[in-house]
């Protein structure tokens, strides 16, 4: 697995885990006059995820990621690309990311920042979990512009020399849709959040399109594009184990 694709399934792994069922899509007939976005609660989380990953090359990669998450605390991921044999396992904390990769048996172990000098995108738990649950970017400030256009709102972040614009829709008061572009860096991140299931009576997003500009070392900007849908998801307030050794 070379170190294009390991990230990616890191990133993957972790927006993964913002999906929900299928099975049931949510809806609603109220439509919010005021802006008041809806953020996910929850204490763990786990799910499964089927992901297709196609490179800038036209190469594509599937795979299952399953995923367990303490809220603002850590995130666990485990990578399968196919025959039921682990390709990866990692975990995203607060500090850093780490990254144990067993077809190569590679440790790989980088705190934010380097990710952000290696890589071009600048990241952190905060943002993770309001990107992968669908909220909006970051908290909301005086210093964030607003428009209310039809049945979305428009709202527009700057953050440590990142613009994020966001739509978010009036009916559920969740991102619809994201992108992220640095001031500094080339890498960049958007989402489009196209359905929304019901998980413990909230809007959850089940299909997510991600697409990811990488600043990589020898090719910079390479554009790597996902379609993630996702089989399971639970959640509880029963401790979870988070395995990183094996």
């Amino acid at each position: 697995m070379n170190n294009r694709l390991l990230f990616a399934f890191v990133l993957l792994a972790i927006l993964a885990s913002g999906c929900a069922k299928k099975s049931v899509l949510y809806t609603s007939d109220e439509i919010m006059d005021e802006f008041e976005p809806a953020y996910f609660e929850f204490n763990y989380l786990s799910s499964r995820s089927r992901i297709a990953l196609e490179e800038q090359n036209g190469s594509t990669t599937k795979g299952t990621l399953n995923i367990r998450a303490k809220k603002d605390s850590i995130i666990w991921f485990s990578l399968t690309p196919g025959l039921g044999i682990e390709a990866a396992r990692g975990i995203v904390t607060t500090d850093e990311i780490k990254i144990k990769d067993r077809i190569n048996g590679k440790d790989l172990n980088m705190t934010f920042a380097q990710f952000e000098e290696s890589y071009g995108i600048k990241l952190s738990l905060p943002l993770f979990q309001n990107i992968l649950f669908g909220n909006v970017p970051h908290e909301i400030s005086y210093r964030d512009r607003l428009i209310r256009v039809g049945k979305a709102f428009e709202l527009y972040q700057q953050r440590d020399n990142v613009r994020y614009k966001s739509s978010i829709g009036t009916q559920h008061g969740k991102v619809t849709k994201m992108e992220s572009v640095s001031e500094e860096n080339s890498g960049k991140i958007s989402a489009v959040y196209p359905e929304f299931s019901d998980v413990n009576n909230q809007p959850f997003a089940h299909k997510v399109l991600i697409e990811m500009l990488l600043n990589l070392p020898n090719n910079p900007k390479s554009k790597t594009v996902v379609n993630l849908e996702v089989s399971k998801v639970d959640l509880s307030d029963e401790p979870l184990t988070f395995p990183y050794n094996f």
